[in-house]
Formats: C-alpha cells, sequence, structure tokens
C-alpha cells in the first residue's frame, strides 16, 4: 500500500484485505488511509478519535470509508459529523442579534452547539440508544434527528475546527488590531466576533479536543486548495441552493483565521497529520512518535 511505504510502516494482512473490500469509487488514498487508520485503532483500542481539516480536505469522504473499514474488521465504529452539530438558523439569528452580526453565517467556533456533542460521544461509549440531530447545509437548518446505538468500539468526530486550539501568545493580543481579511476588516474591526470564537474555543471546543483519544489532521495545500475544493463541493448541490463563487469566497473568509492557525500548529500536535498535495492526493502521511509503538510506527516519509 503506497501510504503504509510513506508512513514508513508495514501493512497487515487484514489492512490490505480491508482496503480491497471499500467502495471502488471512492478515491484510493482515502481507501488507503481509512484501512490503516481502523487497523491502527483496533490494534491499540483507541476509542474516540477527532479528524480536523480545512473545508473540502475529504474528511466526510472520509468518514464513510472509516465506518465501512469499521464493519469489515468486525468493529461498530460511528462518525460524528461536527456539522450536525450547527445551532439552528432560528438560533444563529439569536447570536447574531445578541453579540455579532457575523454569527449569523454557520461555521465558525461558537455556531456549533459543542456541549452536546461532547454529551453524545460520552453517551455512545455506553449501551443504549442515543439521538442526534441532523442539519442540513441547503437548508441551512436542523431538520430532525436520528438515533444510533451504542456501545460503539470508537467513535469519530469529523470537523473543519476539531483540534483546533484557541488564540495564544501574539496572536491573542492582536485580534482586533490585526485581521486576517476583508471580512474582518469591514465587518469586525473592532473584533467582537473574533473574541467570541476565542472563547468559545477555550470553552466547550476545548472540553471536546480533550475528550479524544486521538486526532488526526488533514493538511490542505493552503487557502486557494480550500476555496477550490469548496467551489467544487458547491457544484454537486441543486443548482438552486448552490452558493456563486463570490459567496463561496465570502463564506470562506469566515473559516479562514482558524484554518491557517491549524495549518501552523496541528501538523506539531496531531498524532496523525495527512499531508495533502493540490491534486488532493495524500503527499505523506505521519504518525507522529508517541502515537504509536513499534519502529514501524513514528517514521516520516514523503514522496
Amino acid at each position: 500500500m503506497r501510504l503504509a511505504d510513506l508512513a514508513g510502516r508495514k501493512t497487515s494482512a487484514e489492512a490490505r484485505a480491508c482496503c480491497e473490500s471499500l467502495d471502488v469509487a471512492a478515491p484510493d488514498d482515502y481507501r488507503q488511509l481509512a484501512a490503516l487508520l481502523v487497523d491502527d485503532w483496533r490494534s491499540r483500542g483507541v476509542g474516540q478519535v477527532g479528524i480536523g481539516g480545512g473545508q473540502g480536505a475529504g474528511k466526510s469522504t472520509l468518514g464513510r470509508l472509516i465506518e465501512a473499514a469499521g464493519q469489515t474488521f468486525g468493529m461498530h465504529v460511528v462518525v460524528l459529523s461536527l456539522d450536525d452539530f450547527y445551532l439552528t438558523r432560528a438560533e444563529r439569528r439569536r447570536l447574531a442579534s445578541a453579540v455579532h452580526p457575523l454569527f449569523a453565517t454557520r461555521g465558525p467556533p461558537g455556531t456549533h452547539v459543542a456541549g452536546e456533542l461532547c454529551r453524545v460521544l460520552a453517551a455512545l461509549g455506553q449501551p443504549g440508544e442515543v439521538r442526534v440531530p441532523r442539519f442540513d447545509k441547503g437548508a441551512d437548518d436542523r431538520v430532525g434527528f436520528a438515533t444510533l446505538r451504542g456501545p460503539a468500539d470508537v467513535v469519530v468526530v469529523e470537523g473543519w475546527c476539531v483540534g483546533a486550539p484557541p488564540a495564544g501568545g501574539s496572536e491573542q493580543a492582536a485580534l482586533a488590531s490585526t485581521p486576517v481579511n476583508a471580512l474582518e476588516r469591514e465587518h469586525d474591526a473592532q473584533g467582537h466576533w473574533r473574541r467570541h470564537i476565542e472563547q468559545a474555543l477555550r470553552g466547550e471546543y476545548a472540553k471536546l479536543n480533550a475528550q479524544l483519544d486521538a486526532t488526526v489532521f488533514l493538511q490542505v495545500p493552503d487557502l486557494a486548495a480550500v476555496r477550490r475544493w469548496r467551489l467544487q463541493q458547491e457544484a454537486e448541490r441543486p443548482a438552486a441552493q448552490r452558493m456563486t463563487e463570490a459567496q463561496v469566497f465570502r463564506f470562506v473568509a469566515h473559516y479562514e483565521r482558524v484554518t491557517l492557525r491549524m495549518l501552523a500548529t496541528l501538523p506539531k500536535t496531531a498524532d496523525v497529520v495527512v499531508e495533502l498535495d493540490a491534486a488532493h492526493r495524500v503527499a505523506a502521511l505521519r504518525f507522529q512518535a508517541g502515537f504509536a509503538s513499534g519502529e514501524d510506527y513514528g517514521r516520516a516519509a514523503t514522496r
């Protein structure tokens, strides 16, 4: 397996068989990655995992393959999407009125019910039914609830800001005075929106990150790739629900500050780093030292 070679590790027969069983229509790199990750979690008894990365990085695709890989290994793997835990449209409007108008747009920390996600994550480790919300991005609103059953062998939370740290040091001091784009410059000149995002990251989002046994970071090449991949996602939506290019770029601007911070910090701190190239292929795969055991783990490699 190419990705195993990139990571400098041996591939088990079970992982190879798992990869071959996964959806052939899915990208081969993501099939290999799903098999390698689930095999590793299975062998080490990892129970709760977070997958973070920029918009369009392939988190949902990887999550779907991870669930299927779990079945191949005879495991009950549940993948939760951070997107399903958005505040309702009405709740975001109230937040926008009470705190800052930019909170009407979903996405940034503070627009999720992160505390509810923490509760669901813990509940899925126990026997019984667990109710989880479902969110429709086209409708931009919650559309009901689904019922999942625990206990799960592994629960994965995937979402763009999973694992994101709050601002620290000089960035914290410069939040109001140094906007990163036109959106912040024109609509958050005093930094109220940015500071509320940081407060959220230090609160319920930090609690969520603390619950995780392991983190996987899908490292996008740059913000240009995020914009391009987000446009490609938009083209797959029904025509009546699509945003224009200008709307997509403005939407992505809400995510820019935290995405840039993740690109600067998570390659050093995430347990597994998946470096993506501009063609959406895996260019490097690193199991960081201390995460996996044995001489075949933890050795970085690139093509």
